[in-house]
């Protein structure tokens, strides 16, 4: 198992492969603890483990999980064979536009899942500590920006998130006290809402 490095994701039947919430979820609950039987993953995710098994066969048909060491048969454990995903650099003409909408499916499913755990926070934040809930926040802005800018700083973003992403792989990096924390970000043109400047049209 490669955890090192991100798969980059180039064709469609396999964005559509992983856009559905139950693979996702599997595919964090792997990420997170490590292997797992369809047994334990569905104990986790309420589902029952015949469901849980037919979604790891398909993901493992896809190249996003495999059989790990020990177990046989309902018992073998799964283990992802990545740590994320990377997709969106389309290529032209009706590949690319299937591409693109596949890669949309998949990217609302995500947000739809971090939604779901920013609400969650919110709704649980009365029973954290006072230092927790300082420093969970969310922030939304918008600003006048070119596309070098732009990328500049959704680069800068990505860096910032994925400074410490290599304590997934090593636990013994994690500082006392550290708990799994989610982020999700996006840096984007607006439609609709201002008229562009002279020097854009």
């Amino acid at each position: 198992m490669d955890e090192s490095t991100q798969r980059r994701i180039t064709d469609a039947r396999t964005l559509r492969a992983v856009a559905h919430p139950v693979r996702i979820a599997i595919i964090e609950q792997l990420s997170v603890n490590g292997a797992m039987t369809a047994t334990e993953v569905g104990e986790r995710l309420d589902e029952t483990p015949a469901n849980c098994s037919w979604h790891l066969r398909k993901l493992a048909e896809y190249g996003f999980v495999e059989e790990a060491a020990g177990g046989t048969g309902r018992q073998r454990p799964w283990q992802v064979t990545h740590l994320g995903m990377t997709w969106g650099e389309e290529a032209d003409g009706p590949q690319g536009a299937d591409l693109q909408l596949a890669g949309q499916a998949l990217t609302e499913v995500l947000v739809a899942r971090e939604v779901d755990r920013l609400m969650e926070s919110q709704a649980r934040a009365a029973d954290e500590p006072a230092e927790w809930r300082t420093a969970a926040t969310s922030t939304q802005s918008m600003m006048w920006l070119t596309a070098e800018e732009l990328e500049a700083a959704n680069l800068a973003v990505r860096e910032a998130l994925m400074e410490h992403f290599d304590r997934h792989q090593d636990p013994s990096l994690r500082p006392p006290g550290s708990r799994l924390c989610a982020f999700m970000s996006w840096g984007v043109p607006t439609y609709g809402l201002a008229d562009p400047t002279p020097s854009a049209q």
